[in-house]
């Protein structure tokens, strides 16, 4: 699925970001700390493309997203949107883009939600008449016709969230920034509104998407960035992305045990494990460590990690050697899972 179109609409050049807090450093006393969020971030967006941000917490996908819709100041750099600098022509670049933020607190929870679109649509300076159309269509869009007459503050947080993707859409932009746009669905409910977003595309929309799941990304994104501790250290289609990690396999186990750090260190010094990474979930059946090997040839490696394994006592639930995902790639060029 590649963009036959290379007009950029998006446009960020060395964009730096550097926040300054507050730590504690005792009971009564606090130093400054600064967190540079973003580190000289570069890329660009074509027109009608679905363009995907990977990036594990506190990369600084959220700063980057809201320098672009002007919500924030880069400290240095510069960033274009549909043509307008985010920072000289922050009222035109607004007018210009659709926003849905995760956790969006901007939605009034007295109203009810054709009330909340309504509202936005006229700070949009939609007139009367269309906006009345719109809601209609926008509602009927979505499948959201049960609830949008509803208080928002009876909402569920999935339906929370399809009434911030209805307002990202009320002023009919050419450019739409999805900030984690399935979270808090349902299974079906993500598979619809991922479909609207093909959707969206099709009828000429830009998307800017960020998201966790690396399926979703798969899916629907033309092309990838991964950021990672403010820099984006890899850029392309997903298929190019995963070209770049060619002849690598993946190799997932999923484990009980009580000392994942020492069985993770011990996998390591394997020859041909290349990165490894893990987490923690719980389960019916307690918490189960699930590690993911990239390495060079499971046959090779799996007698030594298997090994490993038995010697230290831990219950294998699962392991599997496998094609290379866009989560290898991730995690070969950031030695981190995403989810």
């Amino acid at each position: 699925m590649k963009t036959t179109e290379h007009h950029a609409v998006i446009i960020a050049e060395n964009l730096k970001k550097i926040y300054e807090t507050k730590v504690p450093i005792g009971l009564f006393r606090r130093k400054k700390k600064r967190v540079i969020a973003l580190k000289g971030v570069s890329f660009s967006v074509n027109e009608g493309e679905i363009f995907g941000l990977l990036g594990p917490n506190g990369a600084g996908k959220t700063t980057l997203i809201k320098i672009l819709t002007t919500l924030l100041l880069p400290d240095a750099g510069r960033a274009i949107v549909n043509g307008f600098d985010v920072v000289k022509q922050p009222e035109e670049v607004r007018k210009s883009v659709g926003v849905m933020l995760m956790g969006e607190r901007a939605l009034y929870w007295k109203l009810t939600g054709r009330e909340n679109l309504e509202f936005f649509g006229s700070l949009y300076k939609v007139p009367k008449d269309i906006l009345k159309k719109r809601i209609n269509e926008i509602v009927e869009f979505l499948g959201i016709q049960e609830f949008i007459d509803r208080l928002v503050e009876t909402y569920s947080s999935g339906q929370k969230v399809l009434l911030a993707f209805a307002k990202a859409l009320i002023n009919d932009a050419s450019i739409i920034f999805l900030d984690e746009p399935t979270v808090a669905l349902d299974p079906r409910r993500a598979i619809e509104v991922r479909q609207k977003i093909k959707k969206l595309k099709e009828e000429g929309k830009t998307i800017f998407l960020t998201t966790h799941i690396m399926q979703e990304a798969d899916e629907l994104c033309d092309r990838v960035a991964i950021i990672d501790e403010g820099r984006i250290v890899a850029i392309g289609t997903p298929d190019e992305l995963k070209r770049t990690i060619k002849g690598k396999s993946a190799v997932e186990v999923d484990i009980v045990c009580s000392n994942p750090k020492t069985i993770v260190e011990k996998i390591q010094q394997i020859d041909g494990v290349h990165k490894i990474a893990w987490d923690v979930t719980s389960s019916e059946k307690g918490e189960i460590v699930r590690i993911r090997v990239i390495c060079d040839n499971p046959r090779e490696i799996l007698p030594p990690m298997m090994e490993i394994l038995l010697n230290n006592g831990v219950k294998i639930h699962y392991i599997k050697p496998e094609e290379p995902t866009l989560e290898d790639v991730f995690l070969y060029y950031t030695g981190k899972l995403l989810a």
